[in-house]
């Protein structure tokens, strides 16, 4: 799991989170849910880094594009919520599915002035964040590995591990059929 480090926020970022939330609004959240090309291409737009064959559905609540890093054949589900202050990776083949929250950033509760602090988050091909799944920043999601619905990880996952659970705990090793 990575460090927290503190951020401030600058006024160019906030200008640009001000345009892309008229663009989101009107945009890209009431497209028909094939239009998959139509919001990748908005994402360019602001900054995302967007693989071949992405699919990102419209009513997906993205803080910032700039912060986005979607790989080949990934997916971000209805109503994810990517509050990624901090840079968000999505790895080939990953799945982040309905309802999940990937949070890049908190406070420090140790400090009165409670400053914004932030890690990244990555998660690794072929995996797959189930429904309503929360991860917390500087989470690392090994290639693989699959977050069962409704947990919260809080700390790095093994490849190829499958875990669940509030906090999210290791529950077997994921095994695949063999091609014969």
């Amino acid at each position: 799991m990575l460090e927290l480090k503190p951020k401030t926020i600058g006024t160019k970022n906030k200008v640009g989170r001000v345009v892309w939330a008229v663009v989101w609004f009107f945009l890209f959240r009431p497209t028909p849910r094939t239009m998959h090309a139509w919001r990748v291409w908005i994402l360019r737009r602001f900054g995302a880094s967007v693989g071949e064959r992405v699919k990102v559905y419209p009513t997906a609540k993205l803080w910032v594009p700039w912060n986005l890093t979607l790989n080949d054949d990934c997916c971000i589900g209805d109503h994810v919520r990517c509050y990624n202050v901090e840079l968000v990776v999505l790895g080939e083949h990953t799945t982040v599915s309905q309802y999940s929250y990937l949070c890049t950033a908190g406070h420090d509760y140790n400090d009165v002035e409670h400053p914004l602090m932030v890690a990244p988050i990555t998660i690794g091909d072929k995996a797959w964040v189930t429904a309503d799944v929360f991860i917390a920043p500087g989470v690392e999601i090994g290639e693989g590995a699959v977050v069962q619905a409704r947990s919260v990880v809080t700390r790095d996952v093994d490849a190829w591990m499958v875990v669940g659970g509030h906090p999210a705990k290791n529950i077997k090793r994921r095994e695949l059929p063999k091609n014969d």
